[in-house]
């Protein structure tokens, strides 16, 4: 499934995009060793009675915080069992990150944050975006904590291929039309399994979302709080539902934005998204023709999304037949597959739309793909020096591990064809065969379909939007109805997520539930 760029749509999004990575290595200098021990009697405390013996050592290890390099915030590295079902058979080191509450008023414990993907570094955005622009009143009473997940940025990452192998497995194209390009795609799909396997064969089995929730636990315990106090967004949502699933009476508050539905196959899973994105394009075809630099619809005014779709997909065939210049220093062009991925990286906030707007008319009118070639970028992580964050492959890596593989075979794909491009008349082809890539993966998955319950925890915010691309609405709804203390919150708006993006009634809501515990009246819908 496609929920990668579910990291970086909040409030957050764009801004995260075009910001250097803050290295948590760079730590140093120790934090005084009155905190530290205050800290592990705390943690003792919180140490869960039934926990077997051979995880004791790892909940009661304490944490040595160093300086991070980036002013208010803390690091520190924390060991887990590469293996639940073997913890005496090696560690996996995770990298946590802090930020003290700023007070005034009463410690409310810890808050951890998660912004999705899989494969979003839940360090870099606490430090970049969660730690300095979450509402202030929750920030003064909560110690703002992260761990990159396992796999995850600066917790010994997956690697898959460099980044001269990585722009041509982003240039692929995923729309095939003869049995040649179709071998092509999923040759491509083959290579990139193969450069994750090679490079940590071992590590690729132990990456899945159930052990980072267990990962979490840990967390919670070594930081001295009873319960887990959590905000996740989009995948980060499915993390938090597993948490709860695992440990309900460890539930403290919960808020789950952007929600997954673990119930759904991941077939179902990438058709809903499709349809997902459909909707959004349409709000943005609808938004576009009332601008007079338009490039799609004909330059009519009001004319229908239907128009606009047909034109984009009249300008991605002509791109398939026909690259076109950038100015990339690397010599990249942009082709229908950059193209259609910078386009889908607009869908996720409509606050990029002007953007796209103007790097659909360079691209059409000017024949510069430039703007196109940023947003594709910026959606892959790419650096301008040619280097890829491991998001892409850390994606991959968790998903083909959670649900069995959407199509097993082309074959597959080509038969389901007529229903994802029904969904989306855009972006159905390229989405269906998108969805092969775990067919090829070099181990096995150990995840299923499942409903999360989580009977006997505390209230549970889940929130949907209703035209988000990543995750569609309804799947909110399902989620906060398998829940049993399940609430959920609806804004009524474009874009993916809705906490801290404008919303005075969403973010009074979840401040609310936060700093004081009430969760949002039943029903509740905010525009």
């Amino acid at each position: 499934m496609h929920i990668r760029r579910s990291l970086r749509r909040s409030r957050a999004g764009v801004t995260l995009l075009s910001l250097a990575a803050l290295l948590v290595s760079g730590c140093s200098a120790d934090e005084p060793a009155s905190s530290a021990g205050s800290t592990a009697v705390a943690a003792l405390a919180a140490l869960p009675r039934a926990t077997p013996s051979a995880l004791s050592p790892y909940y009661r290890q304490k944490l040595s915080w160093r300086d991070c390099g980036v002013p208010g915030f803390r690091c520190a590295t924390m060991k887990a069992p590469l293996d639940y079902a073997e913890p005496g058979a090696g560690d996996i080191r995770l990298a946590v990150a802090r930020k003290k509450a700023t007070g005034p008023g009463k410690r409310l414990g810890s808050l951890l944050v998660n912004p999705g993907g899989p494969g979003g570094s839940a360090v870099g955005y606490l430090q970049q975006y969660a730690g300095v622009g979450y509402p202030a009143g929750v920030r003064a009473r909560y110690d703002m904590v992260a761990v990159d997940p396992r796999g995850v940025a600066r917790s010994e990452p997956v690697e898959c291929l460099d980044g001269r192998a990585m722009d041509a497995y982003t240039q692929t194209d995923t729309t095939p039309d003869d049995q040649q390009e179709r071998t092509r795609l999923v040759d491509a799909y083959k290579k990139f399994a193969e450069g994750c396997g090679a490079h940590a064969p071992k590590l690729l089995r132990h990456v899945s979302t159930v052990e980072a929730a267990r990962d979490m636990d840990l967390l919670r315990a070594v930081l001295g709080d009873r319960r887990l106090t959590y905000l996740g967004a989009s995948y980060g949502t499915f993390l938090g539902a597993t948490y709860a699933g695992l440990f309900p009476d460890r539930v403290g508050r919960l808020v789950l934005d952007g929600a997954m539905d673990p119930s759904l196959p991941a077939r179902r899973l990438n058709l809903d998204q499709t349809a997902g994105f459909e909707t959004a394009f349409r709000s943005f075809a609808r938004d576009c023709v009332q601008h007079s630099d338009c490039p799609l619809g004909g330059g009519a005014k009001g004319a229908t999304p239907a128009r606009v779709g047909a034109d984009l997909k009249a300008f991605f065939r002509r791109l398939d037949a026909h690259p076109i210049p950038t100015g990339d220093q690397d010599g990249r062009k942009l082709g229908e597959a950059l193209a259609t991925t910078g386009v889908i990286a607009a869908m996720y906030d409509e606050s990029t739309w002007e953007q796209l707007r103007e790097a659909l008319t360079s691209a059409i009118k000017e024949n510069d793909g430039a703007g196109l070639l940023a947003l594709s970028d910026g959606y892959y992580e790419r650096g301008p020096e040619g280097r890829y964050a491991n998001l892409m492959a850390a994606n991959a890596a968790v998903n083909c591990l959670d649900l069995p593989t959407a199509f097993g075979t082309p074959e597959q794909v080509e038969k389901a064809l007529p229903s994802f491009e029904k969904a989306s008349p855009v972006f159905g082809e390229g989405l269906a065969w998108a969805s092969l890539n775990c067919a090829y993966w070099p181990v096995g998955p150990t995840g299923v379909p499942h409903r999360i319950e989580a009977e006997g925890a505390a209230p549970i915010v889940v929130v949907g939007t209703t035209r988000d691309p990543a995750t569609p609405y309804p799947w909110a709804r399902s989620l906060a109805s398998q829940l049993a203390s399940g609430r959920l919150l609806t804004y009524e708006s474009d874009g993916h997520t809705a906490y801290g993006r404008g919303s005075v009634c969403i973010d009074s809501a979840i401040n609310a539930y936060l700093l004081h515990g009430t969760p949002p009246a039943k029903g509740k819908r905010c525009s």
